[in-house]
């Protein structure tokens, strides 16, 4: 095919699309079938109008082959789990009983079982469900929600493409299952997978599918030889099937280096590929293998991870520049647009100035119809199209919004020691012991407590003028007397105020923050139900006023327990963000850490003795490619030691990390010098610890023996066990008590019993201990 057949074929697509609605209708149904109050039948009903309801809009916008498959109900990797039926031997019954109910109680657990593992997926701040894998794994198909869910397409009169996870990437992602040798490697079942996924694609062939999208995001990490080879017979074998629609195989998120000669020898008939931030990498790459003759090439060309509108000129050479390396070439998104709100016109308290250069799920589409009619017409047929974009890129490349002179200087003048305490830990550390006075397995909570209906409530009656400021702040403050007489009853030894009055842990910082945006609508899937509204960075950074001193003075004073001050850490504030990409990250980070460095200053002026800094975000943000690591975590560790490292010794510096691989960060973890450090562990059956232990980490770690992302109680017992487990890494003199994360989206009963059984725990095992102060 010549370059201008190629281009002339160009079509536009999109990899999935944002699942929860224009009002959360998921979000709403799903909690309200938890509770009782929506059938099953309803559950159903709703979500297969809000799938309708995106493939029209994906079609009138301009999008031309809809995604199918991709829209979830929890999780897209739990619905690989079901659909290649490696469903853990504890949740079998409940599957077997009720498909639905099993399938909720694989992704929250119920009171006797505990739910799959949760953690990040890739680098996005989306959560997926482990699947639990081992020798004895049978996998058996079940096309039934990919057939569906594609028929429900075709029988709009849409060209529909099912996405499914590739089983390269499931297998990759899998843990073995708890009992299972911890070296058992989930791989070794490709073979036994493979003709599960030849059935699904049969059967998806015979429902009508022409194109099917296989997704291998787990190739643009480093992979070992024998993990390439993996890859090689996968789509060997896949593709030498006679019964299959045609494959697309893509990979999102960086550039795909050795594993892009795999995919381009394989006989599958297309390859989608990054072609934002991966795009010389890829380009090159492409180049050097010969192309994709006779195969289709999808170019995601707008970034499907940010807000910023494309530079629609810029993704018309990268995309004339691929024409003459495939026999088609597509335009799309560089990944799924579930990593960015639905709709920017939805925002009415963004400057319209500063509006125009954002662009959510339905701008994008828009951006990708509009190259692909550019790419097959000619730019004459898009000249109001390019004329809007170049009028956007330039206002906000000559605002003032975007740079100030007194932040850039203050930045400037950093030097190494402003990022070191001045004393070294076991200085510190005494210190800390003699002012604070804590008992052995100190006990503690990361920060929120259960944000009920009532403050919700309030929230929303400050903003509708139904109540003033004066009665907003009363309910916060009877919040805050009643979270610090919970804990003082219960036995916690430093407490926390509950952070009644945030309403994200990014977002109300942002808030306070010149350079930041808050929207109305930009909701975006954490996990499950759980959405999240990430702030827009868009200019530079600094703090007006104290943010956190006041409620955190108030609380002080209601007890004499320490009270920690709670922040968010400068990665994370970055990390839960949409940031700029006019500048590097790291002198984002910067800027945000010296704002935040005032209000820890503040902190301690103020009385505060323990401070929290929650970094969760550490390990999501590390680059996919360990080339790329050292210089990521060089400014991401001095930005954090840049927050804290003005205090006195005796204030002792807290942190906190949640639903992430920590293996590979423990260096970077002993390098921000933050004198506790909390992380999750309760479904990861206390791995960090050993992790901490075999590094040598010389600081205080609170492994977490509370799994707050379940509704499940743990009992006392359980939480003990933990907690002996976590004794067999870490010293007793080092080792705090505390749940895994926030109690945020935690209902009261059930926080009360597991804080009351976590300290009792604690209790028990300082017994076991001999400790003095039980």
């Amino acid at each position: 095919m010549t370059t201008r057949t190629a281009a002339a074929a160009a079509r536009a697509t999109v990899y999935g699309y944002p699942r929860q609605g224009r009002n959360r209708e998921l979000k709403k149904a799903v909690e309200g079938y938890w509770k009782g109050r929506v059938t099953a039948d309803a559950l159903r009903t709703i979500a297969a109008g809000l799938r309708r309801t995106n493939w029209r809009e994906l079609s009138a916008a301009g999008i031309t082959e809809v995604p199918t498959g991709d829209f979830s109900s929890y999780d897209h990797v739990l619905d690989t789990t079901v659909m290649v039926g490696a469903i853990p031997a504890r949740h079998r019954a409940a599957v077997d009983a009720d498909a639905l109910d099993g399938y909720f109680a694989m992704a929250r657990g119920t009171q006797d079982v505990a739910p799959l593992e949760m953690t990040k997926w890739f680098d996005t701040n989306y959560h997926y469900l482990v699947p639990e894998l081992g020798p004895q794994t049978v996998f058996t198909a079940d096309s039934t929600k990919q057939v569906t869910e594609f028929g429900e397409a075709l029988a709009l009169g849409l060209s529909p493409r099912p996405v499914l996870v590739g089983p390269v990437t499931y297998l990759l992602l899998a843990k073995p299952a708890p009992g299972i040798a911890a070296d058992f490697d989930p791989l070794t079942l490709l073979d036994r997978l493979l003709p599960v996924y030849a059935e699904v694609l049969a059967d998806l062939r015979a429902a009508g599918a022409e194109w099917v999208q296989l997704d291998e995001p787990a190739l643009v990490q480093d992979r070992t030889p024998a993990e390439l080879n993996a890859a090689a017979r996968a789509y060997r074998d896949l593709g030498g099937l006679t019964d299959r629609p045609k494959l697309l195989v893509a990979s999102y998120f960086d550039r795909l280096g050795d594993a892009l000669p795999v995919l381009a020898k394989a006989p599958v008939d297309g390859l989608a590929l990054d072609f934002t931030d991966a795009a010389a990498a890829n380009l090159d790459a492409l180049a050097a293998v010969g192309g994709l003759p006779g195969k289709r090439l999808v170019a995601g060309v707008v970034n499907g991870r940010n807000i910023w509108v494309n530079d629609l000129e810029k993704s018309l050479t990268t995309l004339g520049t691929l024409l003459g390396l495939a026999d088609r070439v597509d335009v799309a998104a560089s990944c799924s647009l579930l990593h960015v709100p639905l709709d920017a016109s939805l925002e009415r308290d963004i400057d319209p100035q500063i509006l125009r250069w954002l662009a959510f799920a339905r701008q994008k589409t828009a951006e990708i119809a509009a190259l692909a009619k550019g790419l097959a017409l000619g730019t004459d047929a898009i000249t109001a199209e390019l004329a809007v974009n170049r009028a956007a890129l330039s206002s906000r490349a000559t605002s003032p919004i975007t740079r100030d002179p007194a932040v850039r200087a203050r930045a400037a003048a950093v030097t190494g020691s402003d990022a070191r305490r001045a004393q070294a830990y076991p200085e510190r550390a005494a210190a800390q012991r003699t002012h604070l006075g804590l008992p052995l397995l100190p006990t503690t909570t990361i920060g929120s407590f259960p944000q009920t209906a009532e403050l919700r409530t309030a929230r929303a009656d400050l903003r509708a003028g139904r109540i003033d400021t004066a009665g907003y702040e009363e309910r916060i403050r009877n919040e805050i007397r009643d979270v610090i007489s919970f804990q003082e009853k219960t036995g916690i030894d430093v407490l926390v105020h509950g952070e009644p009055e945030r309403n994200d842990m990014v977002q109300y910082f942002a808030e306070q923050l010149t350079g930041y945006l808050a929207t109305q609508q930009g909701w975006v899937q954490s996990y499950g139900t759980r959405y999240v509204r990430p702030p827009v960075l868009a200019g530079d950074i600094s703090r007006p006023d104290p943010m956190t001193v006041r409620w955190t003075t108030y609380a002080q004073s209601l007890s004499d327990r320490p009270v920690k001050g709670m922040l968010t850490g400068p990665v994370t504030m970055l990390a839960w963000s949409f940031v700029r990409d006019d500048q590097p990250l790291g002198s984002t980070a910067r800027q945000v850490a010296l704002a935040l460095r005032d209000e820890v200053d503040d902190l301690e002026a103020n009385g505060a003795s323990v401070i929290q800094v929650d970094e969760p975000a550490l390990r999501e943000t590390l680059p996919l490619r360990a080339e790329d690591h050292a210089a990521y975590l060089a400014w991401a560790t001095e930005a954090f030691r840049l927050t804290t490292a003005g205090v006195r010794p005796q204030t002792q510096i807290h942190t906190h990390m949640c639903y992430a691989e920590f293996g590979d960060v423990v260096q970077a973890i002993d390098d921000l010098d933050a004198d506790v450090i909390s992380l999750e562990a309760a479904r990861s059956h206390m791995q960090v610890a050993h992790e901490l232990a075999e590094h040598g980490y010389p600081r205080e770690a609170g492994p977490g023996v509370y799994d707050i992302h379940s509704p499940r109680v743990p009992s006392q017992e359980e939480s003990a066990a933990l907690l002996r487990t976590g004794l067999e890494a870490i010293p007793a003199e080092r080792l705090w008590v505390n749940p895994d994360c926030g109690l945020k989206t935690r209902g009261w009963p059930e926080t009360r019993a597991s804080l009351e059984n976590v300290v009792a725990a604690a209790r028990t095992v300082r017994g076991e201990l001999n400790d003095p102060t039980v």
